[in-house]
């Protein structure tokens, strides 16, 4: 028996899944991530819990054809990790460290934003088209671009980064990348809060979420109720990203766009305004890409992983003969 895994590696947990030869899901779990001895301990984790998952089946690490592993930052093509602040990881190598581990298998690395992009490609709302962009909107923007199959990392592993684009030269809330007006900072589910907050002091009527802690379902869950406050809050953080997906079209003009993370959950409240800011900025084309949110949810991260070193596997299978 052979076996893939892809392992989503988090700042918080990290999602493992054993997968066939045929890419189907045999198992998944998580573990919360150790952070200790400034991340040195997570590759070591990551290797013994593929080694107990082997044992309770009663095979060996050459049963393991190969591992992904989606990292939560920059990786080039090479699998290096210049800077991974959620890890604590630096100038650091990680395919190669769990290779030590698992010399017969293939390892490969890279961003968790592209991975999870790959996943909705081969498995989820990107199944029908041949080029696709996810966009997460969580706590910040993350974004992974697919061309007929293979993901795009470009030269420094930042291909994608649709979160740190300025749409408003004007704009000055301070991104935490330290550049201003990004579309993470205003589109991002932090944003959204930000914005909400802004638009309650400058209107003094009652309302329902004034002196709550308030989150984005927050004001998700009333924009979709009607509320006018927070239709509008909605519709100002989603305009910079709109127009920003629209910058994309321009550039490698996908075939859809697929909308993920927490936020996305909230569907036409949020979708509605893209879709409208999108078209308003589109100016080579008539339509431009289908807008569809993310089907496979938390589990993209790790089918897109699995994809990843299948892939690999077969690139290397293809170079041997």
């Amino acid at each position: 028996m052979k076996v893939f895994f892809g392992i989503d590696i988090g700042g918080t947990q990290i999602k493992f899944g054993v997968f066939s030869e045929k890419a189907k899901l045999l198992q998944k779990w998580s573990v919360k991530t150790d952070l200790s001895e400034a991340g040195n301990r997570i590759i070591p984790q990551v290797g013994k819990e593929v080694g107990n998952w082997l044992q309770k089946q009663g095979l060996t690490e050459k049963s393991v054809s190969g591992i992904g592993l989606g990292i939560p930052g920059p990786v080039d093509e090479k699998g290096y990790v210049r800077t991974c602040v959620n890890l604590n990881w630096h100038d650091f190598y990680p395919a190669i460290e769990l290779e030590k581990e698992f010399p017969d298998a293939v390892i490969a690395a890279g961003n968790d934003a592209n991975v999870a992009a790959l996943g909705e490609y081969m498995q989820g709302a990107g199944k029908k088209y041949s080029s696709a962009m996810l966009i997460t909107i969580g706590t910040g923007i993350g974004g992974g671009i697919i061309l007929n199959g293979k993901i795009v990392s470009g030269a420094h592993g930042i291909a994608g980064e649709i979160g740190h684009i300025t749409t408003d030269s004007e704009a000055t809330g301070t991104c935490n990348c330290g550049n201003t007006g990004c579309v993470d900072h205003i589109a991002s589910a932090t944003g959204i809060v930000r914005r909400m907050k802004e638009l309650l002091v400058q209107n003094k009527e009652n309302h329902a979420l004034r002196g709550k802690d308030f989150t984005a379902k927050d004001v998700c869950g009333k924009a979709a109720e009607g509320d006018a406050l927070c239709i509008r809050c909605i519709e100002q953080c989603m305009e910079p990203l709109g127009k920003a997906m629209a910058f994309f079209s321009h550039a490698f003009d996908p075939q859809v766009f697929i909308i993920g993370g927490g936020v996305s959950r909230a569907g036409d409240i949020i979708l509605e305004p893209l879709r409208k800011f999108y078209q308003k900025n589109l100016y080579l084309i008539q339509e431009g890409a289908d807008i569809r949110t993310a089907q496979l949810g938390n589990d993209a991260g790790m089918i897109g992983s699995c994809m990843m070193a299948m892939d690999k596997a077969s690139e290397t299978e293809r170079q041997r003969i």
